[in-house]
């Protein structure tokens, strides 16, 4: 994104940011800088954690039967032998590993 400033160029945007904000400003602004990104961080981890729980509680809706006909399409190893928790950790992860789903943490119960 950054690719065409060198650090010359860099070096005259920090000098113009210090000129425009004074040194007894520029801890506050790389604070609050800071502070945003954190923040961003916390919400973008919260909508993923969201999604993790709706494809969770939507598995585990689903009748036994057809988690492990799933897993089976899936290439899930010997579905028949496993509970639902494990069908559906198995599933979301083969999931995952295939493409047809992402960023969703699973964890055991």
């Amino acid at each position: 994104m950054f690719e065409f400033l060198n650090g010359f160029e860099w070096a005259i945007i920090l000098l113009i940011i210090l000129l425009i904000f004074g040194p007894t400003k520029l801890p506050q602004l790389a604070r609050g800088l800071g502070q945003a990104i954190h923040e961003f961080r916390k919400a973008s981890q919260g909508l993923v954690e969201e999604n993790e729980k709706r494809t969770r509680s939507n598995l585990e809706n689903v009748d036994e039967d057809t988690l492990r006909r799933l897993a089976e399409k899936l290439g899930v190893e010997k579905p028949e032998e496993k509970k639902k928790d494990e069908l559906i950790s198995e599933i979301i992860a083969q999931a995952k590993k295939k493409g047809l789903i992402s960023d969703v943490k699973v964890e055991a119960n």
